[in-house]
């Protein structure tokens, strides 16, 4: 396993109280300050070794690992007044923009010494406070101090809410696969006590078109999603499993970062996901009943109404034309989609982009699918 104050570490569990107790110490490691955004001072790093930098101008914690790291990457640290400087992480990037209120393509192409004078005369104009997150040797997120623009959810306090309120909800929830790295962690549960309640409908009508083998396969679940440093909110999603990969149904409750909101609030959303689940297995359901005359060119309308990565798209609608007959109904389609997040998957994608993608596929679910049903060729 790689070092946690590296940019690109991440790590995986097999199990919940081993994912809990990674980020209670998280918590307990990570350190929270609110500082006058014009109290802020952005310092370049080398972009090149040998690394000539005064080791002593950092905070004691923070080691030459990743100082080396963050000159290879992000180049720049920060400092608060006349404390001691911090590496600035990749995921600090958005935020300290947003606490400079600059934005542009222009800024990556800036030497690091001109990127710090722009960001430093911009930060200075502003009595605005800022919340540093600093986790692993590095300042991880740059937020707006004001708790109505970001409020503070422990993710081990959710953890906590996540794990009695499967309990209570979803009795017999068995823990599938857990993931961290800096920009966002998430896990995912199995619901095999749940599956008669939420898909015997579905599955009969999956059997009388000749999908028993899929009817057999699917199984309820639910994934747990957040993130401290700006990339999502602290969310539940209803998947199917069955598939190469579990995919999104699109059942979301999301509680923001934002509205002075508590961890306690987390806890009421775990039974909203249930409530909504028996919809969007009907709207799934509903998929069967739609024919589509030319359903490679829905396909790859489809891909193009929701924006999918171009290149997985075009992988998985061959892959699908050269198994669908003349027609196909609208399921099959949806279904053949999900084969994009596999193709990205064995690409290695970063498990932010694969969630992204999984959350655009549902949105599948949703649309008026005779709109695609085109009999012209439809070019991607």
């Amino acid at each position: 396993m790689s070092n946690p104050c590296l940019d690109e570490f991440f790590t995986t569990f097999t199990n919940l109280p081993d994912m809990m107790e990674y980020h209670a110490a998280q918590a307990r490691e990570s350190q929270w300050r609110r500082v006058p955004v014009n109290a802020l001072r952005v310092l370049p790093l080398p972009e090149t070794p040998p690394l000539f930098i005064d080791k002593t101008a950092f905070d004691p914690s923070v080691s030459e690992e990743a100082i080396a790291d963050t000159a290879a990457h992000v180049g720049l640290a920060i400092r608060a007044g006349e404390e001691p400087c911090f590496p600035l992480r990749d995921t600090a990037w958005k935020s300290l923009l947003e606490r400079a209120k600059i934005n542009g393509t222009a800024l990556p192409k800036l030497s690091r010494e001109e990127l710090t004078n722009v960001l430093n005369a911009c930060l200075a104009l502003f009595e605005s406070e800022a919340l540093l997150l600093i986790r692993s040797e590095k300042v991880a997120a740059v937020h707006s101090g004001d708790a109505r623009d970001y409020a503070i959810l422990p993710m081990d306090a959710l953890f906590g809410h996540l794990e009695s309120g499967l309990q209570a909800r979803f009795p017999g929830a068995e823990f599938e696969t857990g993931y961290s790295d800096h920009t966002m962690t998430s896990t995912s549960f199995l619901l095999p006590d749940q599956k008669d309640d939420l898909l015997q409908t579905y599955a009969k009508t999956l059997e009388a078109n000749g999908q028993k083998a899929l009817a057999d396969a699917l199984m309820p679940g639910i994934r747990f999603t957040t993130s401290d440093v700006g990339f999502s909110s602290a969310k539940l999603t209803a998947l199917l499993h069955g598939l190469s990969l579990p995919f999104s149904i699109g059942s979301v409750v999301a509680v923001e970062h934002r509205w002075e909101k508590k961890p306690e609030e987390f806890g009421e959303a775990i039974g909203k996901v249930f409530a909504q689940f028996g919809d969007v297995i009907a709207k799934l359901e509903a998929l069967l009943h739609i024919g589509l005359d030319y359903p490679v060119n829905a396909m790859t309308a489809v891909c193009k109404k929701l924006s999918l990565p171009k290149k997985a798209a075009v992988e998985a609608i061959s892959m699908f034309e050269m198994t669908c007959g003349s027609t196909a109904t609208a399921h099959d389609v949806f279904m053949a989609l999900q084969e994009i997040l596999f193709v990205l998957k064995t690409e290695h994608t970063p498990q932010a982009k694969l969630l992204a993608v999984e959350e655009s596929l549902a949105r599948a679910l949703t649309l008026r699918w005779t709109d695609f049903d085109l009999a012209k060729a439809v070019s991607y």
